[in-house]
C-alpha cells in the first residue's frame, strides 16, 4: 500500500499513538482486507494520519472496523490539536480517501471531539460509549468504589481460586467460544486469527494472559486477556466455562487486571472496552467505571449496498 512505510515511520515517533492505531497492530487484525493511511505532512514532517482498512465484497469497495480493533479515526500530533488545526486536518486527511468508495465506518478515537469536517461531507455520527477507570485511588478506595456485591463475590473467589498466566491461549480462545455458544452466537474469532492476533500482542510485549482456576480440581473457570498502550491498559476479552460462571472467577481476573495496571504498568487508566448493551454497562458501573464517549462515523454512498446491507442483516 502507497502509504504504509511513511505511516509506520510516523508511528514510530507519534508520542500517543493508541495501540489499536500502530502498524503492526494492523497488520495482526486487518485481515480479509488491507490497511492504508492518509497522511499530511508540513515541512516534510507527518502531523496527521488517518489510518483504514479497505476491503471488498463483491464489486464494491468500503472502509469498516478490523476485528478486536476499538477505535481508529484522525490522529493529529498533540501541537495541532485545535480547532483550527482539526478543521483543517481533518479535512485534508478525508480528501485522500480512496475513490469510488461504497461505504466507510468507524469508531473514532478518544482525542476527537469534533466530527463537524465528517458532518460537512455528509456523513451521520452515533454517540457510542465505553467505561474507563482512574487508577489514581488508592487500592483500597478502588475497591471501596466497587459494589459490595461484587467485592463480596470477588473476596469469595481469592479464598477459591488461583490467578495464573502461563497457560496456553488456546484456553482463553475456548472458553470465549464457550462463552459464545452459551449465548447461542456463532464462533467469534477463527484459532489461526486469534493466534497471530496474540502472537503479535507477546512480541511487542505489551499484553498479560489471565487465568482463573480451582486447585482442588484443576477446573479452570475464566480466562482475560489485557493489553497496553503508554496511555491506558485495555480489558480485551474474557471467556468463562458455563458451568463455573458463578465462581466470582470473570469478576476476580477484572480486579487482578486493574491491579497489575495501577501497580505494574503504572498507567492511570483501566478501559474496560464497555459496552452499548444494557447488562454488560451495568458490570461496568458495578466496578466504579466511568462513561467515555467517542464517536462512530458513517457514510454510504451506493444505494445498492445500502439496500444490500439491509437484505444480509
Amino acid at each position: 500500500m502507497k502509504n504504509q512505510a511513511a505511516y509506520k515511520l510516523f508511528a514510530a515517533t507519534a508520542p500517543d499513538l493508541p495501540l489499536f492505531m500502530q502498524p503492526w497492530y494492523l497488520d495482526a487484525v486487518c485481515d480479509n482486507g488491507e490497511w492504508d493511511a492518509a497522511l499530511v505532512t508540513k515541512n516534510g514532517k507527518t502531523i496527521a494520519a488517518l489510518p483504514y482498512f479497505l476491503k471488498k465484497r463483491w464489486h464494491w469497495s468500503y472502509i469498516a472496523m478490523p476485528r478486536l480493533c476499538k477505535f481508529m479515526g484522525p490522529y493529529l500530533l498533540p501541537e495541532f490539536r485545535n480547532l483550527d488545526g482539526e478543521t483543517r486536518l481533518y479535512e485534508a486527511l478525508l480528501e485522500q480517501l480512496p475513490p469510488n468508495l461504497a461505504a466507510f465506518q468507524q469508531d473514532l478515537n478518544y482525542q476527537v471531539t469534533n466530527w463537524l469536517p465528517f458532518f460537512w461531507r455528509g456523513f451521520r455520527q452515533t454517540t457510542r460509549y465505553s467505561y474507563t477507570l482512574s487508577t489514581a485511588p488508592s487500592e483500597q478506595e478502588l475497591f471501596s468504589h466497587i459494589s459490595k456485591n461484587y467485592r463480596q463475590k470477588i473476596r469469595a473467589a481469592q479464598d477459591r481460586l488461583t490467578v495464573s498466566h502461563q497457560l496456553p491461549t488456546s484456553e482463553l480462545n475456548r472458553l470465549i467460544q464457550l462463552s459464545f455458544k452459551r449465548q447461542g452466537l456463532g464462533v467469534p474469532l477463527p484459532e489461526a486469527f486469534f493466534e497471530k492476533y496474540v502472537a503479535a500482542l507477546q512480541a511487542h510485549q505489551c499484553c498479560r494472559l489471565y487465568f482463573a482456576s480451582d486447585p482442588a480440581t484443576n477446573e479452570l473457570h475464566s480466562a482475560a486477556l489485557l493489553a497496553w498502550d503508554n496511555q491506558s491498559a485495555y480489558y480485551i476479552m474474557s471467556g468463562d466455562d458455563p458451568a463455573l460462571r458463578h465462581s466470582g472467577s470473570a469478576l476476580l481476573l477484572k480486579w487482578e487486571a486493574i491491579l497489575y495496571t495501577k501497580n505494574v504498568l503504572k498507567l492511570p487508566v483501566f478501559d474496560f472496552e464497555g459496552s452499548m448493551i444494557k447488562a454488560i454497562e451495568m458490570g461496568r458501573r458495578d466496578f466504579g467505571a466511568q462513561q467515555k464517549p467517542y464517536f462512530r462515523v458513517q457514510r454510504e454512498w451506493s444505494g445498492l449496498w445500502r439496500t444490500a446491507k439491509k437484505l444480509l442483516r
